[in-house]
Order: C-alpha cells, then structure tokens, then sequence
C-alpha cells in the first residue's frame, strides 16, 4: 500500500468516525430536546395546580370567614392563621419542584 492509500484510508476512517460522533450527538441533542419538553409540560400541569389550589384556599376562606360568629372571632383568627401557614408551605414546596 502506497503513502497515498494509507493516508486516503486513514481520512476515510476519521471521515466515518465523525459521522458517526455527529449521529450519536444528534440523537443526544434531540434527546435533551424531549426532556426539555417534558419537563416544561410538567412545570405548567404543576402551575396549573398551584392556581387551582390557590382558588381552593380562596373559596375555603371565604366559607370559613362566613361561618365566623362574634364569640368564635378569636379561635377562627387563629386557624386562618394556621391554614394560611399550610398554604404558604404548599406553595413553597411546589414552587421548589420547578
């Protein structure tokens, strides 16, 4: 074999270990592409649940804050105090899953 067909042979290999270096990175890039789709898919259905939670809170407060009589003031502050302590360690603990 001549200089010329060993370095002809020698730059066809890199030639298609390169292209196959370029498929397997290809496949890895769409592959990040998907998980990157993915975990935004998640990050909505997780906001989507924040919000409704948030409007479940709202509409629970509302219902106890009718339910409050004068004499049960004091105990009703008391617990809005401590559902609104619940919900803000929900939301952060959502909030951290992002």
């Amino acid at each position: 074999m001549t200089q010329s067909e060993k370095m002809l042979a020698t730059f066809q290999t890199r030639v298609r270990q390169m292209i196959l270096r370029f498929q397997e990175l290809k496949k890895e890039n769409a592959d990040l592409y998907e998980m990157v789709e993915e975990h935004e898919q998640r990050i909505k259905q997780l906001e989507a649940k924040l919000a409704q939670q948030e409007r479940d809170y709202q509409s629970l407060k509302m219902a106890r804050m009718v339910e409050i009589t004068d004499g049960d003031l004091k105990g009703a502050k008391d617990r809005l105090a401590r559902l609104i302590r619940e919900v803000n360690k929900c939301i952060a603990v959502l909030s951290d899953e992002k």
